[in-house]
């Protein structure tokens, strides 16, 4: 691999899905989709569909997460907070995403997920880390850093 693709990164743009070449050392929220135009960080979490997370997969190699959850789901519904203020706070190195696991079923089952809420983390094109269960506070945050290294 070159030195050019090594320091840069290839992200998705969640409002349009086209890919963008930014510097590794870039900021996020500095930087902006050269299709559309819209911001490239997510400073609250995305809420995508199965198509957009088989793209991130296939194509986006930024670190990102992705929360699959359900409406009916208590805890997802309790960790929603904590997921919103981890978005603020990672803006500039990590984006984050939601899936609905009841509106996007076939996308949720390709994760062979056992429950919701469910987090799934990639960074470089792999995923990084699953963890099940609701967290909170600062330890959704620390988990995210963790689990991506951003």
């Amino acid at each position: 691999m070159s030195d050019s693709q090594t320091d840069s990164k290839t992200l998705v743009c969640h409002a349009c899905s086209a890919l963008n070449r930014v510097p590794a050392t870039r900021e996020l929220s500095e930087g902006k989709c050269g299709k559309c135009g819209v911001g490239l960080a997510t400073i609250k979490p995305v809420e995508i569909n199965g198509p957009m997370l088989a793209r991130l997969k296939a194509k986006d190699t930024g670190a990102f997460v992705v929360d699959v959850w359900a409406p009916w789901c208590a805890p997802c519904r309790s960790m929603a907070p904590s997921y919103d203020y981890s978005a603020k706070t990672l803006k500039d190195r990590v984006r984050l995403f939601k899936l609905n696991s009841e509106a996007n079923q076939d996308a949720a089952a390709r994760l062979g997920l056992r429950g919701v809420p469910t987090l799934i983390a990639w960074n470089g094109g792999r995923e990084m880390a699953v963890q099940s269960g609701a967290q909170t506070g600062a330890a959704l945050t620390n988990w995210i850093r963790q689990s991506t290294g951003e």
